[in-house]
């Protein structure tokens, strides 16, 4: 099923159930009004919003009306951990190669991941308002699970089975911030404003064969003003599946339901054609496509974004058909 967050005017919006088309909804409030209800009792809950959903998209939903997906939260507006990891090690090896610095062995065993704020998501056709563009905004298309709970020292394939949802993800980086902040050995902090969410998160048998043990076999777009910069294939360069990565969060405490888990950017590897590197299905993030640039020619030639920028991330079925509609912003000042 697809389930959705809709403004209410509160900080939790109100819960509603989408068509797997993604052209009607209906409003789950005799069952559950928010979010987080149902990832904390889902034995209970989910089995009543699949009735809401299989009557959906049979037409035999009462009070459907047509989804917009501009009156959307975040799915889960806000969220008890947000926790991105960097699954995709090409990406770390490019940012590496870039400055000339060796990847750490350890780099292919264990995951690298950071925690992030998870008190103020936006949702995925609000503006991201940036304070300055001179802190090198950035986009990082990525893909995240949504977790119920998961005990500590729990296996991959034991956190695999505690995936509830999945859902795509802008998360924004500041990039001209990040280097200071690195420096203090902490890790991120201003450098990570608020993360951005697909309009809805889906179970995982929406996902049908794509999602196959703990990766999603399908392109992930980035339109970055228009133009399509990216169609990179989130599933066989996983290098930690979603199960290695809640497991290694959980590997000395618990994780409750309700926490979200990203892959980081996806990236796939170049092609060597007539012996020089390209890359044809494009990039999910600029900071990739400068440390490309960089190893081809000494320097970065492409910009960050710039206030009035738009940036649509999208995931498309074998047919076509949108999987969990787009996130689709601008990049815009304080007002």
């Amino acid at each position: 099923m697809k389930l959705a967050t809709y403004k209410d005017g509160s900080r939790d919006g109100q819960l509603v159930v989408v068509s797997r088309d993604l052209s009607t909804a209906h409003y789950a409030t005799g069952i559950a009004h928010r979010m987080q209800q149902v990832l904390d009792d889902w034995g209970f809950i989910s089995p009543q919003l699949q009735d809401l959903y299989d009557a959906l998209n049979q037409g035999k939903a009462r009070h459907a009306f047509p989804f917009d997906p501009k009156q959307c939260m975040a799915p889960l507006p806000r969220a008890y951990q947000w926790a991105d990891g960097s699954a995709y090690i090409n990406h770390v090896e490019l940012v590496r190669q870039a400055r000339n610095a060796e990847v750490p062995a350890t780099f292919y065993t264990d995951p690298l991941m950071y925690q992030g704020g998870s008190d103020d998501f936006i949702g995925p056709m609000d503006p991201v308002v940036v304070p300055n563009e001179a802190m090198g905004i950035d986009f990082e298309a990525e893909i995240a699970v949504v977790t119920g709970d998961v005990a500590m020292g729990s296996t991959p394939e034991q956190a695999l089975d505690a995936i509830r949802l999945v859902m795509l993800v802008n998360d924004v980086s500041l990039r001209n911030l990040i280097p200071a902040e690195l420096a203090k050995g902490f890790g991120f902090f201003q450098s990570k404003p608020a993360t951005a969410f697909s309009p809805v998160a889906v179970t995982l048998d929406e996902l049908g064969d794509a999602w196959q043990q703990g990766r999603l076999h399908l392109p992930l777009q980035s339109t970055w003003n228009g133009r399509k910069v990216g169609n990179c294939d989130a599933g066989p360069e996983m290098t930690f599946h979603f199960g290695q990565l809640v497991a290694h969060i959980c590997k000395t405490r618990n994780v409750r339901a309700g926490s979200i888990v990203g892959s980081g950017t996806v990236s796939n590897k170049g092609v060597e054609v007539k012996g020089k590197m390209q890359w044809p299905k494009g990039y999910s993030c600029i900071a990739e496509k400068r440390c490309i640039e960089t190893i081809q020619d000494g320097q970065p030639s492409t910009e960050f974004m710039k206030f009035g920028d738009s940036i649509k991330i999208e995931m498309k079925t074998a047919d076509g058909q949108s999987l969990f509609g787009a996130i689709d912003q601008e990049i815009t000042a304080p007002v």
